[in-house]
């Protein structure tokens, strides 16, 4: 089955979140106690089982001292 491009999405902002977080040689749960966030639900952004919301991704950001556009997957070129 082919992805939609919501989850073609969901996914490059998770795996983008995960090497972010690994360049900072964070476990999940080092990334969940910096942003206040439970840490099953990180694992679940980072898998691409969950669209974060803007709070989220706001919190997940400040905690990685990074801009919010920084998290942003790359548009697609068509």
């Amino acid at each position: 089955m082919v992805e939609s491009r919501e989850q073609q999405i969901i996914n490059k902002f998770g795996e983008k979140l995960a090497k972010l977080r690994m360049a900072k040689e964070w476990s999940v749960r080092d990334l969940a106690d910096f942003a206040g966030l439970d840490y099953s639900n990180i694992s679940k952004i980072e898998n691409g089982h969950v669209n974060p919301q803007l709070t989220t991704i706001v919190f997940l950001a400040e905690a990685l001292g990074i801009p919010i556009a920084d998290l942003m997957p790359e548009a697609e070129k068509e």
